[in-house]
């Protein structure tokens, strides 16, 4: 209420929810080249559609008895089809691909022209061990430390600075998205041809310039 007066944006703990909503909310060029993406134009700032989703959410509290006739392997295979979904945006996912794939069939990901292929598959490794811990754990009788050990990754993630120089961490566990990173690497090497292409016009140009000689005589 408080944020409302004074026209502020409504923060919230529902991260994907309020992701989800942004997305939907975006603007972008109607008409582009073919090939060419369109182009981010900001925003629509309105309050609508936030308000009656938390209201259709305060709601559903006086729907427990009939939600509770919901089968259970319904609500589980809804959790299951978000998480594959969100699978596709993963890094570790395609890095898990690389360790099957031959080297000439391997996919032009951004990372793999920064960093060693063999060192792309020991960050891996570590994860996949990392993650099997993680699992055998939480089967077992101590899954009541399982919290204590998320935060234990997190000197993990500080030791793996002494196996790797930080210019391939930056690489395979930076926060920028892989496409992301992509697209801003080809617009730079773009602009670097670009630079490249105008000064050979102009050393071109200065070359095929006529010399003019003037008598002082």
């Amino acid at each position: 209420i408080p944020t409302s007066f004074m026209a502020l944006p409504w923060y919230v703990s529902a991260t994907v929810i309020s992701l989800a909503h942004i997305e939907s909310l975006k603007m972008e060029t109607e008409k582009s080249a073919p090939g060419v993406e369109p182009t981010f134009m900001g925003v629509r700032e309105q309050r609508v559609t936030g308000l009656v989703i938390f209201i259709l959410i305060g709601l559903s509290l006086f729907l427990a008895p009939i939600l509770k006739y919901v089968p259970m392997p319904v609500l589980y295979g809804i959790f299951m089809y978000m998480g594959v979904s969100a699978l596709s945006s993963v890094q570790f996912m395609d890095r898990l691909k690389l360790l099957l794939t031959p080297p000439n069939h391997q996919p032009d990901l951004i990372y793999l022209r920064h960093v060693p292929l063999r060192r792309v598959h020991l960050f891996t490794l570590i994860q996949i061990l990392c993650l099997v811990v993680l699992w055998v754990l939480k089967s077992t009788d101590a899954a009541i430390i399982f919290p204590v050990m998320l935060l234990a990754l997190v000197g993990v993630r500080k030791a793996m600075e002494c196996i790797f120089s930080r210019h391939d961490l930056s690489w395979l566990d930076d926060v920028m998205p892989e496409r992301e990173r992509k697209e801003v690497e080809e617009k730079k090497a773009e602009k670097d041809i670009s630079s490249i292409e105008s000064e050979d016009s102009e050393y071109q140009y200065l070359q095929k310039a006529p010399d003019i000689n003037i008598s002082l005589n």
